[in-house]
């Protein structure tokens, strides 16, 4: 079974109509699927991968070797596993952490600027696929990110990890099984390691590496502004004996200060009367404290838990 691959540039041609079904039903019997031809060019995406595998060998390696997780796995006796860490490095990219991003790796900077600008651009057309699909207006789930209308306060973090070679791969998850927080996820992985898994229909299954592809995931969000519809998907990553595994990960989501809830009770009254909101009103901030502790644990009670009262 393969997670589906689409043609996003059949959007703005005579599939449009097939296009966007396709991509509804992506979006709620899988939660994940991979875009091609997106509009991002081959030559920004083969330099984002030598300039984050460089950055890796450079200024990560050392540090990950002597990481807690790698002194954990090596000391294992028997049939002992490592259960509350992954072996990942990874480190995450914001306007607001500028000065911590790596400053010794030739182009990672310029390189990483340019391909989140084109990234967000990405992002904010996916929701307004969305908001088509869910017969919202365009630009709802944009607006509901931001706080507003006419505001700019969505947040749009990139995580750079590696996963890499791991001597007792059956002894350590790459990285634990979890839904995301926020709202849509654009993930440009490894191409050539496998090890990113997704849980569907009770079976765990591979995202199969594409070159040049971005995979999309819905996240917490986004299951609660569309009441369900859309689901986020638990997915995990595996360690793997051999290969160093590439893994951007962009997340465009709501701002700390938004209120979420689901989409319909925004209508008029009239149009609601059979509406049940199968998801409170949450700020996102304090669904976020919840989530930080509760990341890899069944993610329903996390909705209750963030409700607090909302001015």
């Amino acid at each position: 079974m393969a997670i589906p691959v689409i043609d996003f540039s059949k959007l703005e041609g005579e599939d449009r109509a097939k296009t966007l079904a396709q991509i509804a039903t992506c979006c709620e019997e899988w939660g994940f699927f991979q875009l091609i031809n997106h509009g991002i060019s081959e030559e920004l995406l083969e330099s984002v991968k030598n300039v984050a595998s460089e950055c890796y060998k450079t200024e990560r390696e050392p540090g990950f070797k002597n990481s807690k997780v790698v002194k954990l796995v090596n000391e294992l006796k028997g049939d002992e596993r490592v259960e509350n860490e992954d072996w990942e490095d990874v480190f995450l990219l914001s306007d607001d952490n500028h000065n911590d991003w790596p400053a010794n790796t030739p182009g990672f900077e310029e390189t990483m600027k340019e391909y989140r600008v084109e990234l967000k651009k990405l992002a904010i057309k996916v929701m307004e696929v969305m908001d088509e699909n869910l017969g919202l207006p365009k630009g709802y789930l944009n607006k509901a990110f931001n706080g507003g209308e006419h505001k700019d306060e969505a947040f749009f973090g990139t995580k750079v990890s590696h996963y890499p070679p791991c001597p007792h791969p059956d002894k350590v998850n790459g990285l634990r099984a979890h839904t995301d927080a926020g709202g849509v996820i654009l993930l440009y992985q490894d191409d050539e390691v496998n090890g990113l898994q997704i849980l569907k229909d009770g079976v765990w299954i591979d995202v199969q590496p594409l070159k040049n592809a971005i995979v999309i995931n819905t996240g917490d969000q986004i299951e609660i502004l569309s009441n369900g519809k859309y689901k986020s998907v638990w997915h995990r990553v595996l360690a793997m004996p051999d290969g160093n595994r590439r893994s951007i990960a962009s997340f465009y989501n709501p701002s700390y200060k938004a209120s979420i809830e689901p989409a319909a009770l925004e209508k008029e009254e009239e149009e609601v009367e059979d509406f049940e909101a199968k998801y409170p009103k949450i700020l996102f901030g304090d669904y976020m404290s919840v989530y930080a502790e509760q990341k890899f644990l069944p993610k329903e009670p996390r909705f209750q838990a963030a409700v607090k009262v909302i001015r």
